[in-house]
């Protein structure tokens, strides 16, 4: 028998690869799934190499039985609990896990859920704070119509969506040069009777440090004695809830402390589990009111549900469990050991060189911020010079009030081993030695002399 034309070649043979792929417009016609999918993967060969992406915090890497778990689960919607009645049980299993693992006190029915990540539990966290500060202000007879929330510049931009999306005044901090977090004394300037919450950042997204939350819960606990105010916390613990319970046990951030009502910590990240999943949890079921949860019944049984997407997929939620039984307490300890440990040396060696000024120089959690000493290019030229490497580390400034200070952040992840980090030196005193030879020989030029002799 006669073999066809496309018996006869390969995939890179056939007419698909001499014509432009469909841009704007569906096509007419299909094409074979070898030729779609090797079209595909060659464009996306243009992305970063996820394992040189210093920029995220995502976890780039798993383990080849999770990676299994996760294709046996893929197709399934997490909020079909009546059709996969076995997810939603590991899903409250994780829930319960990390309340004890935040120091839940045992007289608390504490209650949580899985989101896409931290931004849609922030969301969620906070909208039932606004919620129980408007339902007490009704039983109180008093206006509600002009609700607040207090945090520092530190946080995460979702904070602020928060504040513009559920019409909530904002009274955001700004930093100081040099303290890179929010402080008791601002807090207590900004708090009133119309605070839903003030919002505490374990581990910032601009240099890594953590807000002073224990002072923080001090202050509310004296004011809610002196006024009346019973204003909460909330902890954004997207970077560090999941590295300080291992790190720093004896650190007093999370449910120990009384007015901390909510925390949220994101999977994706210092969780190990591949993007997205964020979690958050509620120190008591009353700090979640009732009202917010909607009963569905059109799925099968009578399901609550409080989230902002309807829809979720599984497979994340199954990750994470797959890493608490797989890890344990030990395993996780371990791994932040690890990146604890090359962080600290990253930044130990980018002191040394002289060429670096280390921003978070108390490291706590695994990312190294710093900016140049005496140069005449910025961490922007840095950061664009590294890229022909391929390293992503990004280059910005800080905010309000620090905004003359530009930095450079590279998050250390569990996959990113002491040889990486040296790979990341050489290159990185390669990329300031080669950036200096540029501006003296543009130096030179200007000036009318010889670059070539100025060596």
């Amino acid at each position: 028998m006669k073999r066809s034309e496309k018996e006869l070649t390969t995939t890179y043979g056939s007419r698909y690869f001499a014509e432009s792929v469909p841009k704007y417009v569906m096509p007419e016609d299909g094409m074979p799934a070898r030729a779609a999918y090797q079209l595909i993967h060659d464009e996306l060969n243009l992305d970063g190499n996820p394992a040189l992406n210093l920029a995220s915090f995502v976890t780039t890497w798993m383990e080849p039985e999770a990676d299994k778990l996760i294709m046996e689960s893929i197709d399934k919607n997490f909020v079909d609990n009546d059709e996969y009645p076995q997810t939603e049980k590991i899903h409250e299993r994780v829930i319960n896990m990390l309340a004890r693992l935040f120091n839940a006190p045992k007289e608390c029915h504490s209650v949580g859920t899985g989101t896409i990540g931290s931004s849609e539990a922030i969301m969620l966290g906070l909208l039932a704070h606004k919620w129980t500060w408007k339902k007490r202000r009704q039983a109180e007879g008093k206006p509600f119509g002009k609700p607040n929330i207090v945090m520092g510049a530190d946080v995460h931009t979702v904070w602020e969506k928060f504040a513009l999306y559920f019409d909530v005044e904002l009274k955001l901090i700004p930093l100081e040069r040099d303290t890179y977090t929010v402080t008791v004394d601002q807090v207590a300037e900004e708090i009133d009777e119309n605070t839903i919450c003030v919002g505490a950042v374990l581990g910032t997204t601009f240099t890594g440090q953590m807000d002073p939350i224990n002072e923080i819960n001090q202050l509310l606990i004296d004011i809610k004695k002196e006024k009346g105010w019973d204003i909460p916390i909330h902890v954004d613990g997207a970077s560090g809830g999941f590295v300080a319970p291992f790190l720093y046990p004896d650190l007093e951030w999370d449910f120990k402390l009384q007015q901390v009502k909510s925390i949220n910590v994101s999977g994706h990240k210092y969780g190990l589990v591949y993007p997205g999943v964020g979690w958050l949890i509620f120190r008591d079921k009353k700090d979640l009111p009732e009202e917010l949860i909607f009963k569905v019944n059109y799925l099968g049984g009578l399901m609550p549900n409080y989230s902002l997407n309807f829809s979720k997929g599984s497979s994340t939620i199954i990750a994470q469990y797959y890493n608490f039984i797989r890890l344990g307490k030990s395993g996780y300890r371990e791994i932040m050991e690890n990146m604890i440990d090359n962080s600290k040396y990253l930044a130990r060696k980018l002191e040394e060189s002289g060429k670096f000024d280390v921003i978070n120089k108390d490291i706590m959690f695994p990312l190294v911020t710093m900016s140049l000493k005496n140069s005449d290019f910025t961490v922007f030229h840095l950061s664009e010079k590294l890229r022909q490497k391929g390293w992503i580390i990004p280059a910005y400034t800080l905010p309000k009030n620090a905004e003359d200070v530009a930095v450079m952040r590279m998050v250390i992840k569990e996959n990113f081993g002491r040889e990486m980090v040296d790979m990341l030196l050489d290159d990185l005193i390669e990329a300031y030695h080669t950036l200096e030879e540029e501006d003296t020989e543009k130096e030179g030029f200007e000036t009318g002399e010889n670059p070539s002799l100025l060596y």
